[in-house]
C-alpha cells in the first residue's frame, strides 16, 4: 500500500509590535531552520513580514512558537496569518533586506548593557575588552539613536561609523548575537571617548581609556564631571564627598532638592538603602530606572547634602558600559563607588545632548566633560519610580527604558497629539488603539524647553508614522504648552480640563471603555478650573465624554498666585484666615513671617488683592507643613509636602488617630485640631501622620456618599499629590475595605507627566460627540 503524500503549505505571517532591533529576525531564521522550513523574513515599516513553506505540522509549529518564544526584548502585539499558494521551491530560509515602503512599526526603548556584553567588557582576552560602547541585539541604545523607521543602521546615529570587517561579519551572521544589531562596533571602528577639561583646570585632554582614567581620578579628587550617557549628559560627583556635593548643589542652584545616586553594584545599594526583592527587580531590570528606596539611617558615608530632609534615596545602577568603566574594572585604581548622577542641565532647562552645546550650557557647572562622538538623536532623561508594598510599580517619571513603548488604548482614537501641561511635560501621540508617550521634557517656561518639545513631537511622528488630525491641550489660557499647541495645530486645539484629564488618564491606563464612569479623586498643586479659580482638591464624577464636579476641598486664597507657592508659611496664614483662626504669635507659620510680611499679607487677604481662590490639596499639604513647623520656605517644587510625608512616615505605626474634616472636605476643624495638639507639645511627626490619615478618611467618606447617590463603585486616584506613598496607600486601603474598585497609576505617572494621555482620550471622545 502506498504511503500518503504529505503536501506542503505556505503562509504569510505578519508580526506587529516591538519586533525590530530586538533580534527578532535571527530568532525567526533559527526557528525556521530548526524546523527545516523554506521562505524568508524581512523588516517592513509595519513590523516583520515572514513567508514560510513546508510540511503542515512544521509550519503549524512555527506559527505556534513564534510569539511564545520571542526574544526577551520583543513585545508581540499581533500576529496575522494568511494562506498562500505553495511555490514548491526547495531551499534555505533567508533574511531579506528591509522593505522601506511607508507604514508604522514599534521601536524598542533603550536597555541596559546585558550580562554577555558586560562579560566581554571585563575579559582581557576579548576584542571588546574595555570597549565603552559594547552592545548586541539584546541590549544598548535604540530610541536615542534612531533617526527614522524601519529601524536599520542607515537611520541611526551609528551610520557615520562604518563597520570593520570583523564587525561586519558578526552583523551579517544570523547565528551571531550581533546579527543586525544596529549599534554594533568595536574599538577599531566605533565611537570614541574624549575628556575635555574646563578652561584653566590644569587637566590634560585625553581619549578613550585615558579619558576614563582621568575622569575617574577627577571624581576621586572631588571634582564634577559632565558624563554623556544614552539620552543626554549627567553631572556626576563623589556622593561621599560632602564638599563636592555642596559644590554641585551650589553651582546648579538646586536648593535642597535631593540628588539621585548611582551605585557601582547591588552591594553598594544595600549599604546605603533598604532594598526589597521587588525593588531589586526594578533596579536590575533592563530599564534601569531610578528607584526610590528607604535610606539606611547610617547611609554608610553618604554625604548629608545628597538628600537633606528626605528619608528616601533615588538610586540607580550603571546601565551603559561607560558607567561601568567609570566605576572601574578589577585592577583599576580605586575610585568612588557611589556617584551623584543628576541631569546635565541648569534649573528649568532641558537635558543637554549636543556636545558643543554641553560645553557652553554646562560651563561653570562641570570641571570636565567625558564626551563621545556618537550623536544623540532623541533626548531621554532617566525614569523614576517607586515600588509599592504589594510589589507593583508607580512610575513618577516615564522616560528612558519605557519610551517609546506604546500603551494599548481601551478605545480607538483618531490620530491626535496631546501636549500635556506646563510642569513635568511629556507629549502623547495616539492613533487607533495605541498611544506613545514621548520622553520627559520638563517645565515649559523656557524657550529651550519649548524647542525640546518641538523636536520631541517631530521625533514621535517620524518614528510612529502618525500624522495627528487634532491637537489637545490644557484649558489654562496662560500655559506655554497650550499656546504652543495652538500654533502647532494652526487652529484652536481641543481644550481639556486639567483634573478631568488626570482622571481620564487613570481610566485609560486601566483599560476602561467609553461607557464607564468613575468617581475621580484628582489631588494636585494647581489646575485651571472651569470657574476661573485654581482647582486641585477635586472629586469628579467622570467619563471620557465629560465630568461633574461632585465635591472639592474648601477654597482658600492663594496670595501671590503661583509665585506664592515658594512660601508655605504664607499659605498657612491664608488657610488660617479662611478658616477664621487667629494668627497667634506662638504658631510656627506666624513666627516664620516678619511683621511687615504679615502686614502685607493681611492687606492682600482682606482686600482680595492678587489672591486667587484655590481648592488645591497640594497647597493644603504645604500649609500644614509650615503650620507644624517643618517647612516655611520651599527651595524646590513640593519640598514642604515631601517633608510633611517624611515626618508622617516616621510616626505612621505609632499613632492611628485621624483628624476629621467637616462636611467631607472642609479642613477648618483639622487646622484647629492641629493647633491644639501643637500647643500640647505633640511631635510634628505625629501631627503629620494624623493629618495624612484624616485626608484619607475624608476621601473615603466623600466616595461613600457619591456611591450612595450615583451607584458608582470605581474610584480613580490621580494627580501629583498621589505620588505621596503614605496617602495613596491609605486611601487605597480604606476604599478597598469599603468595597470600591480602586484605580491607581502604574506605568503612567499620576502627576502632570501622565496628563497628556488623559487629554488624548478625552479629546478623541469630545470630537466623536460633535
Amino acid at each position: 500500500m502506498t504511503a500518503p503524500v504529505t503536501r506542503a503549505v505556505r503562509r504569510r505571517v505578519t508580526v506587529r509590535g516591538t519586533v525590530q532591533g530586538v533580534g527578532f529576525r535571527p530568532f525567526v531564521h533559527r526557528l525556521a531552520t530548526d524546523l527545516a522550513l523554506a521562505g524568508f523574513v524581512s523588516n517592513t515599516a509595519n513590523g516583520v513580514l515572514i513567508e514560510v513553506e513546508g510540511p503542515p505540522d512544521g509550519v503549524g509549529a512555527f506559527c505556534d512558537r513564534l510569539a511564545k518564544e520571542a526574544p526577551p526584548l520583543a513585545s508581540v502585539t499581533g500576529v496575522g496569518v494568511e494562506e498562500l499558494p505553495v511555490t514548491g521551491v526547495d531551499g534555505a530560509f533567508t533574511i531579506r533586506p528591509t522593505d522601506r515602503s511607508p507604514g508604522s512599526t514599534l521601536l524598542p526603548p533603550d536597555t541596559a548593557a546585558c550580562a554577555d556584553c558586560l562579560r566581554e567588557l571585563g575579559d582581557p582576552a576579548d576584542r571588546r575588552h574595555r570597549h565603552p560602547f559594547v552592545t548586541c541585539t539584546h541590549c544598548g541604545p535604540r530610541f536615542t539613536i534612531a533617526t527614522g523607521m524601519p529601524y536599520d543602521r542607515a537611520v541611526t546615529t551609528m551610520s557615520g561609523f562604518p563597520m570593520c570587517g570583523e564587525c561586519a561579519r558578526e552583523y551579517g551572521d544570523p547565528l551571531d548575537r550581533r546579527f543586525h544589531a544596529q549599534p554594533v562596533a568595536c574599538p577599531g571602528c566605533g565611537p570614541r571617548l574624549r575628556l575635555v577639561p574646563a578652561s584653566g583646570s590644569g587637566v590634560r585632554p585625553a581619549r578613550d581609556a585615558e579619558a576614563l582614567a582621568a575622569a575617574r581620578a577627577l571624581l576621586a579628587a572631588g571634582r564634577i564631571v559632565a558624563v554623556k550617557g544614552l539620552g543626554g549628559y549627567h553631572l556626576a560627583c563623589d556622593a561621599t564627598d560632602a564638599r563636592a556635593v555642596a559644590t554641585l548643589r551650589s553651582r546648579k542652584a538646586r536648593g535642597g532638592k535631593p540628588f539621585a545616586v548611582m551605585c557601582a553594584d547591588v552591594d553598594g545599594v544595600r549599604r546605603i538603602a533598604e532594598v526589597s526583592a521587588s525593588e531589586l527587580a526594578a533596579l536590575t531590570s533592563p530599564r534601569r530606572p531610578i528607584v526610590l528606596l528607604r535610606r539606611r539611617p547610617e547611609a554608610n558615608g553618604l554625604a548629608p547634602g545628597v538628600c537633606p530632609g528626605s528619608p528616601h534615596l533615588g538610586v540607580l545602577l550603571p546601565y551603559t558600559p561607560v558607567h561601568t568603566l567609570l566605576f572601574g574594572l578589577p585592577g583599576d585604581p580605586p575610585g568612588p563607588r557611589v556617584l551623584v548622577m543628576t541631569s546635565g542641565n541648569r534649573s528649568g532647562e532641558p537635558i543637554v545632548t549636543d556636545d558643543d552645546e554641553a560645553l557652553t550650557r554646562l560651563a561653570g557647572l562641570a570641571d570636565a566633560w567625558l564626551a563621545h562622538d556618537r550623536p544623540i538623536a532623541s533626548p531621554c532623561d532617566d525614569s523614576l519610580l517607586r515600588v509599592r508594598p504589594d510589589g507593583t510599580e508607580q512610575v513618577l517619571r516615564r522616560s528612558r527604558g519605557f519610551v517609546p513603548r506604546p500603551l494599548r488604548l481601551p478605545v480607538p482614537v483618531r490620530p491626535a497629539l496631546a501636549v500635556g501641561g506646563d510642569l513635568k511635560n511629556a507629549l502623547c501621540l495616539g492613533a487607533g488603539d495605541q498611544a506613545w508617550f514621548g520622553p520627559h521634557i520638563g517645565d515649559m517656561g523656557d524657550l529651550a524647553t519649548l524647542e525640546a518639545a518641538r523636536r520631541a513631537d517631530a521625533r514621535l511622528r517620524g518614528l510612529t508614522g502618525v500624522s495627528p488630525e487634532l491637537v489637545a491641550a490644557d484649558r489654562h489660557p496662560g500655559y506655554h504648552s497650550t499656546r504652543w499647541a495652538a500654533r502647532l495645530a494652526g487652529r484652536p486645539p481641543v481644550l481639556v480640563q486639567h483634573h478631568h484629564a488626570h482622571v481620564a488618564s487613570a481610566m485609560a491606563e486601566h483599560g476602561l471603555d467609553g461607557t464607564t464612569r468613575v468617581i475621580g479623586v484628582a489631588f494636585d498643586g494647581t489646575g485651571y478650573g472651569d470657574d476661573g479659580t485654581v482647582w486641585g482638591g477635586e472629586v469628579l464624577l467622570a467619563g471620557y465624554t465629560g465630568f461633574r464636579r461632585y465635591a472639592r476641598l474648601s477654597p482658600a486664597p492663594l496670595p501671590g498666585g503661583d509665585a506664592g507657592v515658594a512660601n508655605p508659611c504664607r499659605l498657612a496664614l491664608a488657610r488660617l484666615w479662611a478658616a477664621g483662626l487667629p494668627w497667634d504669635g506662638d504658631l510656627p507659620c506666624v513666627t516664620a513671617c516678619a511683621p511687615d510680611e504679615r502686614g502685607v499679607l493681611q492687606r492682600q487677604l482682606t482686600g482680595g488683592l492678587a489672591c486667587v481662590p484655590t481648592s488645591s490639596m497640594g497647597r493644603l499639604f504645604d500649609a500644614v507643613s509650615s503650620l507644624v513647623g517643618l517647612c516655611h520656605r520651599a527651595g524646590y517644587e513640593a519640598q514642604a509636602a515631601l517633608e510633611l510625608e517624611s515626618a508622617a512616615a516616621s510616626a505612621w505605626g505609632a499613632d492611628t488617630a485621624a483628624y476629621a474634616f467637616a462636611g467631607g472636605l472642609d479642613p477648618a476643624p483639622v487646622l484647629a485640631a492641629l493647633i491644639t495638639d501643637l500647643r500640647r507639645g505633640t511631635p510634628a511627626s505625629v501631627l503629620a501622620a494624623r493629618f495624612h490619615r484624616g485626608v484619607a478618611q475624608a476621601v473615603a467618606e466623600v466616595c461613600r456618599r457619591a456611591r450612595q447617590e450615583t451607584g458608582l463603585a470605581t474610584v480613580a486616584l490621580s494627580g501629583g499629590v498621589f505620588a505621596n506613598a503614605l496617602l495613596e496607600e491609605e486611601c487605597a486601603r480604606l476604599l478597598a475595605e469599603d468595597g470600591f474598585a480602586v484605580l491607581r497609576h502604574g506605568e503612567v505617572p499620576p502627576n502632570d507627566g501622565g496628563l497628556a494621555l488623559g487629554q488624548l482620550v478625552v479629546a478623541a471622545h469630545l470630537r466623536q460627540e460633535e
